[in-house]
């Protein structure tokens, strides 16, 4: 099995328990597919060039801000304040980034379509068949 296929399986399994989640903890798990393309908004950057949307993209398309915003919640839990909607963001912002990875859209490298799991969409070989 090639990491690339073990990681989107793993990346799968994360989006997986994330619905779980939200059922579990009666958060209303339809805001994972609301907010869903919130989070493409970073691809904006690309309109200041490829360098500058590789770096926009790949800071909000990776597992540190939602973990920096659930682990605000939490410290703000231990003190006896709960801002659920703090837990919720970071539970949609984690689930963009596992369903993005679990279907092939990895970390920018050189350009939108050269990512850390490998090329993303069509090759000019694919597109004469």
């Amino acid at each position: 099995m090639n990491t690339t296929l073990i990681q989107r399986v793993e990346n799968a399994a994360v989006a997986v328990a994330i619905i779980l989640a939200m059922i579990a903890y009666g958060q209303p798990w339809w805001l994972l597919l609301a907010a869903f393309l919130v989070f493409d908004l970073s691809a904006l950057g690309y309109l200041g060039g490829s360098r500058c949307g590789a770096v926009t993209y790949n800071l909000v398309h990776n597992y540190t801000g939602p973990a920096i915003v659930l682990s605000l919640y939490i410290a703000l839990v231990l003190v006896d304040y709960r801002v659920t909607w703090l837990s919720t963001l970071a539970a949609c912002w984690a689930f963009h980034v596992a369903v993005d990875r679990a279907l092939g859209y990895g970390l920018k490298l050189e350009d939108f379509t050269h990512t850390h799991l490998g090329r993303i969409g069509r090759t000019p070989a694919d597109a004469d068949r």
